[in-house]
Parts: structure tokens; sequence; C-alpha cells
């Protein structure tokens, strides 16, 4: 498929709010996603096209030097693709145009599919958000890795 990465946009929510819902036990909501689009003057957001339709988003903050990958997610049909590479390489080069030098978020202890794919790009365990998902009271992870292209690995063929 042809691959592309731009800016999120408001007539994107529809097809974005399909995949947060099948991804994520708590949604976000519409207004979640348009006070990150309208409102939040830190906020970075990607979308992720295969094929001129949405195949993912992120959702970023740039402040202070860090980089805070608030929300990221893949169609599941498009899972175990590489495309989450691509997404993930996406929002760590925002990173860098934005002069930060870290990246930090959060994520399930259960998620493990998401928690290798983040160690690839050197992130690591720096602690714990005791009861942090409200629907399960599952911890959070909280991970972070400095913002350096070296440490990346080559995208999937």
């Amino acid at each position: 498929p042809r691959i592309r990465v731009s800016r999120l946009r408001e007539a994107d929510l529809d097809a974005v709010l399909a995949i947060e819902r099948v991804s994520f036990p708590t949604a976000w909501t519409r207004d979640n996603f348009l006070y990150e689009l309208r409102d939040n003057r830190f906020a970075r957001n990607l979308a992720l096209r295969a094929d001129g339709s949405l195949a993912g988003y992120a959702c970023l903050w740039a402040l202070e030097g860090e980089l805070k990958i608030n929300n990221i997610a893949l169609r599941p049909d498009l899972r175990g693709t590489g495309l989450g590479h691509v997404l993930l390489r996406a929002c760590l080069e925002v990173g860098l145009a934005e002069s930060c030098t870290e990246a930090t978020l959060e994520v399930r202890p259960s998620n493990l599919v998401a928690r290798r794919l983040y160690e690839r790009y050197g992130f690591r365990e720096i602690g714990r958000r005791s009861g942090y998902y409200q629907d399960t009271r599952e911890d959070a992870v909280l991970m972070a890795a400095r913002l350096d292209r070296s440490l990346w690995p080559a995208l999937p063929r």
C-alpha cells in the first residue's frame, strides 16, 4: 500500500473513533480528540494513511523537551504489518523536529506487543502508575526513551 503520514484532521474523527473503540477498553471521546485538535497548543496529532484511508493515528504533546505519546493505535486488520513501526517512528520524528530529547508514554502491562515495539525504539520502564486504567484498575507501565535515531531499528520490509 501507499503509506503517508500527515496531520490528523477533524474530518478523520469518524475513522479515528472506530479504531479507538476497538483498540481501547476506555476509549477517548470525540470531545477528547476535538480538544487535542482545536485547543491544546502542545498537541501534535498524526494520521497514518494507507492507500488514502486512515490506518492509524497518534496524539502527542511536545512540552519542554519531552514528547509525550498520549494515544496511538492502528486499525486491527493492519496490526502486525510493520505499520506500527512507521507510525511510532513518525511520532519520534515529530519529537526531534520539536527539539525534544526524550519521549514518554504509558502502556498496559498486558499489552506485550506494544511494549516490545516500544522497547525496540529504546523505551525502558521507568515506573508504574498504580491502578491507572479505570476500566480494569490495571497499572500503567511508564516508559521513556532518549530521542536518538541511532537507537532505532531498520523499518521492516
